[in-house]
């Protein structure tokens, strides 16, 4: 049975990951025999392999009630069981925002947020850190009524209050549809759970996939997370409408607001047709039938601002029914492997070249690196050779005339050392002053005092100002950040140049590096700001209590992880400038007390001429030797990073 062309291009992903860690680690083995390693660069090479194995594939499922959407997950990712995995009924099934995931360092269980902890200030991302807040259900991966048992209490509800339901934000007094969801008693159902995390080692999963099923359009709007940092940075956002509703108004909205609105990327975002088989007539031939269809679609396609064949008709429950009994026939006109094979060939392709671009930049650096030491060690035994060949047949004056230029060499550049040691002064100078500029602390304080503004604000305007300054601030510190990183590239520019002059040190570019891409995260959340909440009307509509504590909360710890990953980048980025100039430096002193020990020894006769060339010219072969497996590593460390196209996938 030709199925899932998704599960396969994901597997030939993982293989490709896999073999690039390989590489890396293989590099890493090298250099430690070769001695050289050092700690800087042994920290670069772990952060590089922690990337590259936490890396995740994050795909989305959105819809409004009763649009088959759990149906759809369990006919792409979980047919292999057998049976309906994840809870799919008419009505509301999914309650709660629910994460599939597999962790190796955690039990085979489901995790559930309460719901009450609507009512503090923290993420659900923060509360991930905090595993005691959560209920853990334990389930039975070799039994299939196990784990669909636990798979159900994700969707458990509970009657409370209207005013409990009105602090979760999950009750509008102005709502009609809400209204009607009242109990006979005057309560209302809500979910259980705020959020759930669904710990299993399904073979996707297993192998960095993510899936996010979110509840119904309306609780997208309630819980901030979702749409400013789940959603917008999932790899694959799947939007599910039903053939046989149409597509709703406030299905236009969500679509245009947090799913192909500007502020976020546009690769990976699908609009999926789900119930063709509602279309199915016995009365009606199969051209009736599709032109019924294309109709549905051109109808969506145009309400979406979307081309016809960016919306993807399909049949989940059939599609599921077919893969459970092995139905070639009914999978094909269920339209499922079609788009699984839009997904594969959109979504992993672009994953895979973002990790592949991202990996290759640190690893031409680190090689450079180790280039830059062995062609120093190369040259300095070089020209120790052609001295020491230069004192064939010469008398001791010679000798001692040679053991003295040496001398003034390693005096003048021991003087060189006394600037490189200011500089490093002045370079430490200038990185303190560009951490004060994106420091945490600095950066936890600012949110705070605007916080407080928002909190103590009587009027709209106040708190439209107070988020208006914090996005302000952001910026500035940023732009002047840049400023910073330019002044240390420059005077590094310019210590390079004089080294090399001076020393005969190899010239070595420092990278070149912005803050551009914080900054144009900042200006996606500050969008986000403005789209939703900057208006008059929200402004009225949301409580003040419920903008400053949800919204702000979640903007603030999305703008906390930006500067987070900032300043991880920019300690990266200052060890590759300054690194290489200390290798060479360390590298350039030994090989000065190496030469003047050698015509030391000579010169007191404590050595051979004759033997101490031969010894020099063992080590210039073992230096030679060292190059070309190095270029051999580069080789095999490309061959590793090659892109596997889509068209490929199938043969490799």
């Amino acid at each position: 049975m030709a199925e899932n062309n998704l599960a396969k291009q994901f597997s030939v992903y993982s293989e490709w990951r896999k073999g690039l860690l390989g590489a890396i680690c293989n590099y890493r083995n090298w250099l430690n025999e070769q001695e050289l390693n050092d700690a800087q660069v042994d920290q670069r090479i772990q952060q590089l392999l922690d990337k590259l194995s936490e890396d995740k594939l994050n795909v989305a499922f959105v819809a409004e009630f009763s649009r088959g959407k759990s149906e759809l997950i369990n006919a792409i990712f979980f047919a292999g069981y057998g049976t309906r995995l994840l809870p799919s009924s008419a009505g509301r099934t999914t309650m709660c925002p629910t994460e599939l995931l597999y962790d190796k360092s955690k039990p085979t269980s489901i995790m559930m947020l309460p719901i009450e902890t609507r009512l503090s200030d923290a993420t659900t991302s923060e509360y991930k850190r905090y595993p005691d807040e959560w209920k853990t259900v334990t389930f039975d991966v070799d039994s299939n009524e196990s784990m669909v048992k636990a798979f159900k209490e994700v969707s458990s509800t509970k009657p409370v209050s209207v005013q409990e339901a009105e602090k979760y934000g999950l009750y509008d007094p102005n709502s009609a549809d809400d209204a009607l969801n009242l109990n006979k008693d005057g309560t209302i159902d809500v979910p259980c759970w705020r959020y759930a995390m669904i710990n299993f080692p399904h073979p996707l999963l297993e192998q960095g996939l993510v899936i996010l099923d979110t509840p119904g359009l309306n609780a997208i709007g309630t819980e901030p997370e979702l749409t400013i940092n789940m959603l917008p940075n999932a790899h694959a956002v799947l939007f599910i409408l039903a053939a046989d509703q149409g597509v709703t108004k406030s299905e236009i909205d969500v679509w245009r607001q947090y799913i192909s609105g500007t502020r976020w990327k546009q690769k990976g975002r699908l609009a999926v047709m789900n119930k063709i088989d509602g279309l199915w007539d016995e009365l009606k031939n199969e051209k009736e039938i599709e032109k019924e269809l294309n109709r549905q679609i051109k109808s969506s396609a145009e309400l979406l601002g979307l081309e016809t064949d960016q919306i993807f008709p399909v049949s989940a429950q059939k599609g599921l029914l077919a893969k459970v009994n092995k139905d070639d026939a009914l999978l094909a006109k269920s339209r499922i492997p079609e788009l699984e094979k839009a997904l594969s060939e959109q979504l992993i392709p672009s994953k895979q070249e973002i990790v592949r671009d991202n990996t290759e930049n640190e690893i031409d650096d680190l090689i450079t690196n180790s280039n830059i030491i062995l062609d120093a060690r190369f040259s300095g035994i070089n020209e120790q050779l052609v001295e020491l060949r230069g004192l064939r047949g010469k008398n001791e004056d010679v000798v001692e005339h040679m053991m003295n230029k040496v001398k003034v060499d390693k005096e003048n550049f021991e003087k060189g050392l006394q600037r490189f040691q200011a500089l490093r002064s002045i370079f430490s100078q200038h990185t303190n002053r560009l951490f004060t500029l994106l420091g945490m602390e600095s950066l936890k304080v600012h949110v705070h005092s605007t916080r407080e503004t928002m909190i103590n604000a009587s009027f709209t305007k106040t708190i439209r100002e107070a988020m208006d300054n914090f996005f302000l601030e952001l910026k500035s510190r940023m732009v002047s950040s840049d400023t910073q990183i330019d002044e240390i590239k420059k005077m590094m520019d310019v210590m390079y140049e004089k080294f090399s002059k001076e020393h005969g040190l190899r010239k070595s570019e420092p990278p070149a590096f912005s803050t551009l891409r914080y900054q144009k995260e900042l200006a996606k959340l500050e969008r986000a700001y403005k789209e939703q909440f900057n208006t008059a009307f929200n402004m009225i509509a949301n409580e003040k209590m419920t903008l400053t504590t949800k919204f702000f909360e979640t903007l603030a710890s999305r703008v906390i992880h930006v500067y987070e990953v900032a300043n991880r980048d920019i300690e990266n980025w200052l060890k590759a400038v300054i690194a290489p100039m200390e290798s060479q430096v360390r590298e350039h002193q030994l090989q000065l007390r190496r030469r003047l020990e050698s015509i030391k020894r000579i010169y007191k006769a404590t050595d051979t001429l004759e033997d101490r060339i031969s010894e020099l010219e063992a080590i210039e072969k073992s230096i030679q030797a060292q190059l070309d497996e190095l270029n051999n590593l580069r080789m095999h460390l490309k061959e590793a990073l090659a892109f596997v196209p889509a068209s490929g996938a199938a043969a490799a």
